[in-house]
């Protein structure tokens, strides 16, 4: 009877001694409302141990974990999205340890803030991908969980890619982009909505505004509305119409200076690039932001072709040889791609000469087509690392010269 108590009694004091050993939950009240998890033997003073961030990113606050460099949680704490926030994050990470690489989720749109504010605090950031569809199947997701699995990419070695420097002129060339491209969908559907009142219109009316597309917009900025005793559908319509052209040519107006500005960026950052054949400043803004400001994100041409999509797949199977089209990567890269291709099919001798050649191999159309766009993408790979090789050393060689050259005499 005296054996089993003492068993009771040894067991009661080892449960205890664990509980006390046990996670436990730090007051942060200071951080709006957030959460800190501090894993069993972590040691917040001690700022010798290595260590990885791992950041999972939401609009008003994000999750971030901090792992050991043999994958123990340190912590797990959640931080505000604001500039005090990214402040106490990363004060909070390196009292766990020092951390000199952090894996962060949606890198270009949550996290892109955060992003750039871990580079200019020294720590690299690079871009993580969250858990897919299997994952979620097979196991719960949750916030924490996430910014785990975040930081155990960068450790494995998964999550290479840095993330976006989102300071220079692909960056400005991005958010002129995102203004220009949704005047001119704005401006198409403005012009549908008037044609599609025009097919209800009054049959007089209708005839009367059978125009092409310039001259109908400027006959419906010069209409009237009628008097108080007309029918009032005609009205309707007529103060409809003039609405809607009054706003097309709004949205023309702000698509033509932001295309301006776009023009000058690229013309003033890359002139060798829109110098090429059938290289715009639209594709080219469009090929500048899929490859970022910081030219360490890709390892190369091959890789700047497979961010746009034309990289060829292998398709093979048994004694059949076959690529086939890549339906992944930036869409819009590959179609500012496919325009560039285009334009040079109907313009550069040299690209009808391969095409016909090509052509009387074998070959169809649309693979010779897949064929220039990763010549292309070979091509304005390199005049954009030129440019930016160029400019580096242009910078490098500014503070030897002592800046201005002066002119005039020589001193006696």
């Amino acid at each position: 009877m005296s054996r089993a108590l003492v068993c009771v009694v040894y067991l009661h004091v080892l449960t205890c001694d664990r509980l006390v050993e046990s996670a436990s939950i730090v007051d942060t009240a200071s951080h709006e409302g957030g959460w800190a998890l501090i894993s069993p033997g972590a040691d917040i003073k001690d700022s010798a141990t290595e260590a990885v961030l791992g950041v999972d990113t939401h609009r008003d606050f994000h999750v971030a974990a901090v792992l050991s460099m043999n994958g123990r949680t340190l912590g797990i704490e959640r931080f505000p999205a604001t500039a005090s926030g990214y402040q106490l994050l990363v004060r909070w990470a390196l009292q766990l340890g020092v951390v000199r690489c952090a894996g962060v989720e949606c890198s270009g749109s949550y996290g892109a803030a955060l992003s750039r504010y871990l580079l200019a605090q020294g720590i690299e950031a690079v871009e993580t991908r969250g858990p897919g569809r299997a994952a979620r199947r097979r196991r719960s997701k949750s916030d924490r969980g996430d910014a785990e699995a975040a930081a155990r990419d960068v450790l494995s070695g998964r999550a290479n890619a840095p993330v976006k420097a989102g300071s220079g002129p692909a960056e400005l060339a991005r958010i002129y982009l995102v203004a220009r491209d949704s005047a001119v969908k704005a401006q198409r559907q403005a012009v549908n909505q008037l044609k599609a009142i025009l097919v209800t219109a009054d049959p007089a009316l209708r005839e009367e505004l059978a125009l092409p597309r310039r001259a109908l917009v400027t006959a419906c900025l010069q209409l009237k509305e009628e008097g108080e005793g007309a029918d009032p559908v005609a009205r309707a319509t007529q103060f409809t119409l003039c609405s809607l052209a009054e706003r097309i040519q709004y949205l023309k107006r702000q698509a033509a200076l932001l295309e301006k500005r776009l023009s000058n960026l690229i013309s003033c950052h890359y002139p060798r690039l829109v110098d090429a054949v059938g290289i715009g400043p639209h594709s080219a803004a469009v090929l500048l932001t899929a490859m970022g400001d910081n030219a360490d994100r890709l390892r190369g041409e091959a890789s700047f072709a497979a961010l746009c999509g034309a990289s060829p797949m292998e398709y093979s199977s048994g004694t059949r040889h076959h690529r086939r089209l890549n339906r992944g990567g930036k869409r819009q890269a590959n179609a500012a791609l496919h325009r560039i291709v285009l334009t040079r099919l109907r313009w550069d001798e040299r690209t009808r000469t391969y095409y016909e050649r090509r052509l009387s191999e074998g070959k169809t159309r649309r693979e010779i087509i897949r064929c220039l766009k990763r010549y292309v993408a070979r091509e304005v790979y390199r005049l954009v690392l030129d440019e930016r090789r160029h400019s580096s050393h242009a910078a490098a060689l500014e503070p030897l010269s002592g800046g201005a050259v002066q002119s005039g005499p020589l001193p006696s």
